[in-house]
């Protein structure tokens, strides 16, 4: 049975040469499973992204650096989310972690956002880089050299006055507008998978819980902006658990599993524009 398949095989493969045009082509497609290109379920788990054109062959030069920036997106969004729920006495508005959030947050994530730039990946960069942008945002917010609360307070000081409810109904708007870019991405992400999507749509409610916290400790509602804080935190854990889903899918693909998991590829079931015009460009041409 082993000798028939190798036999059809090669069969399949001579054929494939007498069909597809020089020895040069037919070597550059089998050269290498690197060589070979990806099919559109497998790039968007690998890159979290539809494929673009990309010029050269970058792709086979450079790493996937999807992995690199989830990686700094988790152990900046895990740790908080179980700071703002409290779990096992932690708070204090996540200061214990600031260096997280600068680093592995911040840092990482736009290492692996230029990553995706320099690919031609678009969405993901975009995703990267506003993300690692956020968690610098965090992190800075609470190191007192910004001043980021000294306008609110007469004496210029930045701690109190970053408790005042001007502070408070200020920062809500930025948290919403951070929901805001997040339900566009949301909705592009219709194009990649239902993980994807999923995380998106969870982070959206967890803004929006965050940002009316802050609007109800502006009112001085201090215990309706605690809950309001709990279910944001409970949101981001739970798109964190996703997000770990993801990262594990991307870690099993770069050392070649000899299984994947399913993240509900969500690219051949939502046809992108330039593939319909293709399809009406072909029926015309019949």
């Amino acid at each position: 049975m082993s000798g028939s398949s190798e036999y059809d095989s090669s069969a399949d493969k001579i054929q494939d040469f007498q069909q597809n045009g020089s020895r040069e082509d037919y070597l550059r497609r089998i050269k290498t499973a690197e060589s070979v290109s990806i099919p559109k379920d497998v790039f968007e788990k690998l890159y979290l992204s539809p494929e673009q054109p990309a010029a050269g062959d970058l792709r086979k030069r450079f790493g996937n650096p999807t992995p690199i920036a989830l990686i700094g997106f988790l152990l900046a969004a895990s740790p908080n989310a179980c700071v703002l729920m409290g779990w096992r006495g932690a708070g204090g508005g996540g200061g214990a972690i600031l260096c997280p959030f600068v680093f592995f947050g911040g840092i990482l994530q736009f290492i692996g956002g230029f990553g995706e730039w320099i690919l031609g990946n678009t969405f993901s960069s975009s995703l990267f880089f506003t993300y690692g942008a956020f968690w610098l945002v965090q992190g800075c917010t609470l190191i007192p050299w910004f001043g980021v609360g000294a306008n609110y307070s007469p004496l210029g000081n930045t701690l109190e006055g970053s408790a005042t409810p001007e502070f408070y109904a200020t920062f809500a708007f930025y948290l919403l507008f951070m929901g805001v870019v997040t339900f566009c991405f949301m909705i592009c992400a219709i194009r990649t998978n239902i993980v994807l999507f999923m995380v998106l749509l969870i982070l959206v409610v967890a803004f929006g819980c965050l940002s009316g916290a802050y609007w109800q400790f502006a009112e001085g509602n201090v215990v309706e902006g605690g809950k309001l804080v709990v279910a944001g935190g409970a949101c981001a854990f739970a798109f964190s658990m996703l997000a770990w889903y993801l990262l594990l899918v991307q870690l099993m693909e770069a050392v070649d599993f000899p299984f994947t998991l399913p993240v509900g590829d969500l690219s051949t079931v939502v046809p992108g524009k330039s593939l319909r015009a293709l399809k009406k460009m072909q029926s015309a041409g019949q």
